[in-house]
């Protein structure tokens, strides 16, 4: 709500002192009936004076009406108007606005219930279009704004919607913005605030979501187990040209699998062939071997 300048109020403080000191001299001298009349056309004037005088803030641009016509549009600052000939009946802010809008249970383009609210920013850029050519630029703006939100969600898809909340606001800025141009009226930018589906198809979408990165983590690991095997077939190609080499990774493999104390090795008996250990016996005395402590050295007597 706009808020009134107190320069008129106290310039007519002021010629309202300066008449009533006149009347009391007035009185003193010829009377009270001159004093009187004469205190009632100075307050008279005095507040036709004050009703002249007129401050617009910085933001705000103020419509006068000469005799109902469009006379003038004055602001920012003091102007003056010639009182009971001109009214100003609009005082427009020409700064930036907001305004919040929604819709509810509105069908997406593949039939599901979406409740949508959208934050709008717009600002007046001609006063005189939207003081005289719409009776109440905000309600129709308001309004303007409710319609294409409910004609954009039943042309999108739910996906798209919830993906692509950017482009659907840039389309609601180009719609929303040619029907409010004939107003005067500039729509900056607009932007959902958030999208709401149902609980139950929430639910759904949440369960597909889930079997969907199942479904990538099942691919990455077969393609892992896939990169594991060429690994082996490469290794297995190096080992066939080279029974030594082959010899030493299986022994390797043994010594690894009995230095940790196990007491269960299993070994294909075509390793153990290729180590010579002797079978069975061979193996279990190289255990016994791995898993006993160093023997101690015998003490060194000194020479007599």
């Amino acid at each position: 709500m706009r808020r009134a300048s107190p320069i008129p109020f106290l310039i007519f403080l002021i010629l309202a002192g300066l008449s009533a000191v006149l009347a009391w001299l007035i009185a003193a001298t010829a009377g009270a009936a001159p004093a009187a009349v004469f205190a009632a056309i100075a307050l008279v004037a005095a507040a036709l004076i004050a009703a002249t005088i007129q401050i617009a803030n910085q933001w705000e641009r103020a419509i006068v009406l000469r005799l109902g016509r469009f006379q003038a549009m004055r602001g920012p600052g003091m102007f003056f108007i010639v009182p009971v000939v001109d009214v100003i009946p609009y005082w427009i802010d020409t700064r930036v606005m907001t305004s919040t809008f929604k819709a509810e249970k509105t069908l997406t383009k593949d039939t599901v219930p979406v409740d949508v609210d959208a934050v709008l920013f717009w600002k007046v850029v001609d006063p005189q279009k939207a003081a005289i050519d719409v009776e109440d630029f905000v309600s129709a703006i308001s309004w303007a704004s409710q319609t294409a939100l409910r004609d954009v969600i039943g042309k999108t898809m739910l996906s798209d919607m919830l993906e692509g909340r950017e482009k659907i606001g840039q389309d609601l800025r180009h719609i929303i913005d040619e029907r409010s141009q004939p107003w005067g009226v500039n729509v900056i930018s607009v932007e959902l605030k958030d999208v709401l589906i149902p609980g139950g198809l929430e639910d759904a979408m949440s369960m597909q979501a889930q079997a969907e990165r199942e479904r990538q983590a099942r691919i990455i690991l077969g393609d892992s187990e896939r990169q594991v095997a060429e690994s082996f077939q490469a290794a297995s190609a190096s080992y066939a040209d080279n029974p030594t080499a082959f010899h030493l990774r299986a022994m390797n493999m043994l010594y690894e699998g009995l230095k940790h104390n196990s007491t269960i090795v299993i070994v294909p008996s075509t390793a153990v062939e290729s180590m010579q250990l002797g079978g069975l016996a061979g193996i279990t005395a190289l255990t016994q071997q791995i898993g006993r402590p160093p023997a101690a050295k015998p003490p060194v007597r000194p020479a007599a």
